[in-house]
């Protein structure tokens, strides 16, 4: 009975993010954002049904997890970004400064995620946060396998037989040098 009154907790949890989100980007939402509201909601329902939470568990744990994943969101998206300006500039004079930028990026998202286990400890049993670090990469490796088989979730679609390993994305051109 505590299963599927978390699940059902969780469910409505991320419809009324999808319901909050759609508002926020009217009718114009991206074509990504179905899927990765439909990863989103896979990733609740896969947690939930792994940590196995009570309610007054769930009540506390989801508040806490979706801030940390928006946290890490943007930590990952300023991340991108001072990638992307590092290799722009890599042979400019702020080669230098766009270095450090990047690696105070990538600090940040490492300070995330070691301050994300003090977080799930204060409203989780201490094993529950284990099977939270493992659930998630659990789901993650379930979501590379279905990208690489083709069927995943992402924008592109299934793609044709024998492109890309197994089915799945193409890799990109080898790096000489």
């Amino acid at each position: 009975m505590k299963k599927i009154i978390s699940i059902v907790f969780a469910l409505v949890l991320t419809a009324s993010l999808a319901f909050a989100q759609r508002g926020h980007h009217g009718d114009k939402k991206k074509e990504g954002d179905d899927w990765r509201e439909r990863v989103r909601a896979e990733q609740v329902a896969f947690i939930t049904s792994e940590l196995d939470l009570t309610e007054a568990e769930a009540q506390a744990f989801w508040p806490v997890y979706n801030d940390v994943q928006k946290q890490r969101r943007e930590a990952y998206k300023a991340t991108h970004e001072a990638f992307k300006a590092l290799q722009e500039g890599v042979e400019g004079a702020d080669a230098s400064a766009l270095l450090d930028q990047y690696l105070d990026a990538k600090k940040r998202c490492e300070q995330i995620e070691n301050e994300s286990v003090g977080r799930y400890k204060a409203v989780l049993p201490v094993q529950k946060v284990a099977l939270l670090l493992m659930a998630e990469e659990k789901f993650r490796h379930q979501q590379i396998g279905k990208l690489q088989q083709g069927g995943g979730p992402g924008p592109g679609g299934p793609r044709p037989e024998g492109k890309g390993p197994r089915g799945g994305w193409q890799q990109g051109p080898a790096i000489e040098g």
